[in-house]
């Protein structure tokens, strides 16, 4: 369209048109026009007028000198919609390359809720949407045709387990937080129930006393209980006081969202934390425990826990009885209750005590068996002397216990498990659970107690060994282990020996280690103690002398049938000496030097003592020789 300005009213006139207006009028009704047109703005929010609809598009007039056209389907939510009917569009363009004023009905609803929105936030004002989805996290709902996300902190007062109860669903809602650079919202539902859940806080918390019965709903579940909205207040239902029996988990009778009845049992200063119960609700099963039930009698019932200390039997939901470890059996050597029950089991029991106004009791399972040391075979079945086999229960420093049947225990002492053998620990020699045969060496039937032994099965061998193992004799050993106060060898027939350090020095002056095997000669004996102590250095010190003995007896062996020569006084050998001394070589070296000096002068008058002597020696040496060899 041309403007007005380049309008050539003279060939207007020309042609017989208007010519019989003034240049004023013509002024005037070019104002008149112009008024009757809109101004609009692109992007701009505006009323318009339906005037036509079509298949396609319904058409607004907006008081622009053209019409806009809005395509039909932004008119969904509006199908009674009629000419005359005025609705609110968003400019687009004015003009499109058709000339075309091009509007918008989706943009202006976007447009006005974005107002309402930032309103609502500025004025504290409340919001109605519509719950179009899920998403994580949270809900995300229509404001309007903007969409806004609603926490999963923030649909209600209570934790929200399942999301999509809520989607289609309308919700009134606060705008709480926009950013703007995102166009993103988030609103909270939580808010308006926390508004309204205050004045019934209030309430509640003012007229809260113990012993109150009060209404709630279980909105949270753990192993230790359960936490109830009591209506804007949370209190703790522990799962001792969920019922009189025992539960492990409050899921075996509560559920979620359940509703129940509870008094309040205690509540701190602020009324922050109430304490809440159930069972109270209830009388104590104690209470209706039968009066045949007494010390003495037998009660059956189900094991609902078994400790290290001993088992609680449940003889009715509420009514508990303590089975004592040391009750279980008539052993006194105590065992893992498990052994005997577990939980689960249902049995019979002997009532040992009973408190009624404590509500407690001692129950007891071996009572219900008679105790083997009050038989009346036990004096002849266990006499000194018999033997039997039991299986080892308990390990100590001292021995080992061995049980021979239930309730019987028995002591093997260390020192009676071998003849031969030094053992430190009986774990050298057995472990628990092994299978032992023992011979009874003393019974105490008063006192309940055995004394067992395990090397008296044999007889001992020391009798035997104190021919073997006289002084003086040489055998060969091995050294098994080597201190600093001296090494244990090991002797024939399995039997061990000791020798100190000085007589583990060998001929070069070296030591004996662990491991070798050399000759050792006996230097003490003991039965009663079981003990013999040898020597190395005494084997290789008495070389020398044994064969100056040999010398001195092949030249004055006496004639056949003639007379022996008188016993001369035994005179210490110089390698006795030695050893004596402790064979401190340098001790030994300053004597021989000092005895030679002396000696020198009357060497040819002590030459004849020293050969009886050497003589004597020698028939003394074949006769222990002769004495070992038998």
């Amino acid at each position: 369209m041309a403007n007005l300005e380049d309008f050539d009213w003279g060939k207007f006139e020309s042609q017989g048109f208007g010519g019989a207006y003034s240049p004023t009028e013509r002024a005037e009704m070019e104002q008149m026009y112009a008024d009757t047109l809109n101004t609009v703005q692109e992007e701009e929010v505006i009323k318009g007028t339906v005037v036509g609809i079509t298949d396609r598009d319904v058409i607004l007039n907006i008081g622009f000198k053209s019409d806009g056209l809005v395509p039909v389907s932004e008119f969904r939510d509006m199908p009674d919609l009629k000419i005359g009917d005025e609705v609110e569009v968003f400019i687009e363009d004015q003009e499109d390359p058709n000339g075309q004023l091009i509007l918008s009905r989706k943009k202006a609803k976007i447009v006005k809720a974005w107002e309402m929105i930032y309103g609502a936030l500025e004025n504290d004002t409340v919001l109605e949407g519509v719950v179009k989805r899920r998403t994580k996290g949270g809900l995300i709902t229509d404001l309007y045709g903007v969409e806004a996300f609603l926490p999963g902190s923030q649909i209600d007062v209570k934790p929200i387990r399942d999301f999509d109860i809520y989607v289609g669903r309308k919700m009134e809602v606060k705008v709480v937080k926009i950013n703007a650079a995102f166009d993103n919202v988030v609103v909270s539902h939580k808010v308006l129930i926390e508004k309204d859940l205050e004045q019934q806080r209030a309430a509640i918390l003012n007229n809260l006393e113990k012993g109150q019965v009060l209404e709630g709903v279980i909105k949270n579940m753990t192993n230790f209980g359960v936490f109830i909205d009591l209506g804007g207040v949370d209190g703790l239902l522990h799962i001792t006081d969920i019922s009189w029996g025992r539960i492990n988990h409050p899921q075996e009778v509560l559920e979620l969202d359940q509703k129940v009845n509870v008094v309040v049992l205690d509540f701190d200063d602020d009324k922050k934390r109430i304490s809440l119960g159930m069972k109270q609700l209830t009388a104590h099963p104690w209470d209706a425990l039968p009066a045949e039930v007494e010390v003495g009698s037998r009660v059956s019932g189900k094991i609902v826990n078994v400790a290290d200390y001993g088992a609680f039997l449940e003889l009715m939901p509420g009514v508990e009885g303590l089975i004592h470890v040391s009750e279980m059996s008539w052993s006194q050597h105590l065992r893992n209750p498990q052994d005997f029950i577990k939980q689960g089991d249902e049995i019979e029991a002997v009532v040992l005590t009973m408190d009624r106004n404590d509500r407690k009791m001692s129950l007891g399972i071996k009572q219900l068996t008679e105790d083997p040391w009050t038989k009346e075979d036990v004096l002849t079945k266990y006499a000194v002397g018999t033997k039997h086999t039991g299986v080892v229960r308990n390990l100590t420093n001292f021995g080992l216990f061995i049980e021979l049947e239930e309730g019987v225990d028995g002591l093997v002492h260390v020192s009676d498990l071998s003849w031969t053998k030094k053992i430190k620990h009986p774990s050298e020699f057995v472990k628990v659970g092994d299978r032992l045969d023992v011979v009874v060496l003393e019974l105490d039937a008063s006192a309940r107690r055995l004394a067992l032994g395990h090397k008296q099965l044999e007889e001992n061998p020391w009798d035997t060994f104190a021919t073997v193992f006289n002084v003086g004799s040489v055998h060969r050993a091995t050294v098994l282990e080597k201190s600093d106060r001296g090494a244990t060898l090991e002797l024939p027939y399995g039997i061990e020996g000791f020798s100190f350090p000085k007589g583990l020095v060998k001929e070069d002056g070296s030591a004996v280690e662990a491991g070798e095997q050399v000759e050792f000669k006996v230097t003490e004996f003991s039965k009663e103690d079981r003990k013999i102590i040898l020597s190395h250095t005494a084997v290789h010190t008495a070389q020398p002398e044994d064969a100056k003995r040999k010398k001195f007896e092949k030249k004055d062996a006496p004639a056949a049938g003639a007379p022996k020569a008188a016993a001369a006084p035994a005179t210490p050998k110089k390698e006795e000496v030695r050893s004596t001394l402790g064979d401190l070589d340098a001790l030994s070296a300053l004597k021989d030097q000092m005895m030679e000096s002396e000696k020198e002068a009357g060497e040819k008058k002590l030459a004849a003592a020293a050969q009886a002597r050497a003589n004597k020696s020698t028939d003394a040496a074949d006769a222990d020789s002769t004495d070992a060899a038998e």
